[in-house]
């Protein structure tokens, strides 16, 4: 028996298997014999499946097969195709991953100017060796008119060996290809808000000890910082000698710092949910149409504060507009909100405004309140997303990346220290309350594949700056270094201030005894969940079924597995995540 060939099918395969070659080589990926069948098991089912559909239609219409106007939507669906698969060589290789759902929802107007970042010739060449590709192939399928039978049984061998390999394999997502990273995105129905005790640490005892500053923050105005992009492990508060941040390193020193805080997510929207809301947004549902459905459900600081007299604002040097954001702070309660729409002042990128135009903003919304009238005022820069511009003059030198990301560190941080000085000159620094934290970190490669923050959940991805100063309360050199989430920031400022805390929360209050873990996932490519308790920090790869286990204290680069060595505390930790997620 013999199948019919056409020449957009062995196109396919071909551009197919080119452009995983391509992303294999810059990713630096070595192959074996096994890993080869696992890297193009996906690219040969896609293949096969191209030559049954279009053999399919030849056998039930040859006459409509091969008409004029038929061929012709062939082939321009095969140069649509073409020309994704290339554009996904490009993606793959700056981000790690080609295109899901998620990543095309998120690929708005606001990233235009990180699209032109790239938009290089060392980033672009690929591009033309796979439109090559799309040319020569069909002229060459012009001799190859059947498949035997023993050619289609090969090719299924390869499917099915790749498929049984695949746990065995660490492909880091790379053995998808632009069509199957459509199809295999992870989707799971999200548990409701668990009892309040699930993250409770199944192995720790000793909680953080800071039940003595409850109420000492009664009736202090108060400012809540959530910086942009911000890793902790980037900052001189927390051991980093090139410093890009030394203003929150001063405050930081007459603060209580948390060293092992971490996002529940890291992306910004819902990041802003799990601070302000103190519950986790949902695995595998997009902000919108979480909020269509009226699953975000939300007592916020802004309207408990707001019920007891307290003026209340938002500034955010990005775009409200971006990923349902603007519909999530509609709903939070806050009597005054701007972006960078209303702040316009100096346009630094297409995700925002400079820093200082919004902080002059910020100070101008605290001097027109009664001077008797408390406030809380949130500040959200932008200043640390890619494409990393800054309006300041940097203190670091170069243009590559991480200088760049740097410098715009740096400029948020100039913009604290003028909110200080600001608070300070109005004799209000003494009476207002300062947490800052990181709505989620960034990566620069620390782990393959591992570029800006939303894929992995890696420490430079979710483990973020905290901290919390009371004037006249807390005392230099407190440092906590049990686990803390962004979850517990609006049970922590309500228990701070002496105010009750809602029920029906995941966040806990921080000052409470007791040892937590701090969960964290990830969704925009493959499905990560995993948490941080004591030392420990558990990952589970939900594409692959495979755990990481590390301990993060004497292995901070998380480097060396040792889920093998662990199988009760992973076992342990994958039941909590089971009914977390």
């Amino acid at each position: 028996m013999r199948w019919p060939v056409s020449q957009p099918a062995l196109g396919v395969a071909g551009v197919l298997l080119v452009a995983k070659a391509l992303v294999l080589a810059r990713a630096g990926v070595a192959i074996g014999p096994e890993s080869a069948l696992v890297f193009v098991w996906q690219d040969v089912a896609v293949a096969l499946a191209a030559l049954a559909a279009i053999a399919a239609l030849a056998e039930m219409s040859p006459d409509l097969i091969s008409g004029r106007s038929t061929q012709i939507r062939i082939w321009a669906a095969y140069a649509l195709f073409v020309t994704y698969v290339a554009v996904n060589v490009v993606v793959t290789d700056v981000l790690g991953s080609p295109l899901t759902w998620p990543m095309m929802r998120a690929a708005g107007g606001p990233l235009a100017d990180s699209f032109a970042y790239y938009a290089t010739l060392h980033s672009l060449w690929p591009v033309g060796v796979v439109l090559l590709t799309a040319v020569v192939m069909p002229v060459l399928a012009r001799r190859v008119r059947h498949l035997s039978a023993g050619t289609l049984g090969g090719l299924l061998v390869v499917v099915a060996a790749g498929m049984a390999l695949a746990p065995r394999v660490d492909t880091r997502g790379l053995d998808r290809n632009a069509v199957t990273a459509l199809v295999s995105w992870p989707r799971v129905s999200a548990a409701e808000v668990l009892s309040s005790n699930w993250r409770t640490s199944p192995f720790e005892s000793v909680g953080p000890g800071l039940e003595h500053l409850r109420g000492t923050a009664r009736g202090m105005n108060v400012v809540l910082v959530i910086l942009e992009s911000t890793a902790a492990q980037y900052l001189g508060a927390y051991g980093d000698a090139e410093d890009p941040m030394p203003a929150l390193t001063r405050l930081s020193q007459s603060s209580v710092v948390f060293d092992a805080a971490y996002a529940v997510y890291p992306e910004s929207v819902k990041g802003l949910y799990a601070t302000l809301c103190a519950r986790s947004p949902r695995f595998g549902r997009s902000m919108e149409s979480l909020l269509d459905a009226n699953e975000l459900p939300c007592v916020s600081p802004a309207r408990t504060l707001g019920a007891a007299g307290y003026r209340t604002a938002l500034f955010h040097s990005g775009r409200f507009g971006y990923l349902g954001m603007d519909r999530l702070v509609a709903d939070l309660g806050f009597a005054h909100l701007e972006d960078a729409g209303a702040i316009s002042g100096r346009v630094q990128s297409s995700f925002g405004v400079d820093e200082a135009s919004t902080m002059a903003r910020t100070l101008a919304w605290i001097d027109r309140g009664p001077a008797a009238s408390p406030f809380f005022a949130v500040y959200m820069p932008a200043a640390g997303h890619h494409p990393y511009a800054s309006n300041v003059a940097g203190i670091f030198d170069g243009d590559d990346e991480m200088s760049r990301y740097r410098n715009a560190l740096h400029e948020t941080d100039v913009a604290l220290d003028t909110l200080l000085g600001g608070l300070a000159s109005r004799d209000l620094l003494d009476r207002t309350m300062i947490i800052v934290l990181g709505d989620h970190g960034e990566a620069f490669g620390q782990h393959p594949g591992n570029a800006g923050h939303t894929l992995f959940i890696h420490d430079e991805n979710v483990r973020v700056p905290y901290v919390i100063r009371i004037p006249g309360v807390t005392s230099p050199g407190s440092r906590v270094g049990a686990p803390a989430s962004v979850l517990d920031t609006a049970p922590t400022l309500l228990d701070l201030m002496g105010l009750s805390v809602p029920n029906g929360t995941e966040g806990q209050s921080l000052l409470a005894p007791g040892s937590r873990v701090a969960p964290f996932f990830a969704d925009y490519s493959l499905g990560w969940v995993g948490l941080r308790d004591g030392c420990w920090k558990y990952q589970f790869n939900m594409n692959a079924a495979q755990s990481h286990l590390f301990d993060v204290c004497r292995d901070p680069g998380e480097t060396t597995n040792r889920a093998a060595e662990q199988p009760e505390r992973v076992a342990t930790y994958r039941r909590t995540l089971d009914n977390w997620k």
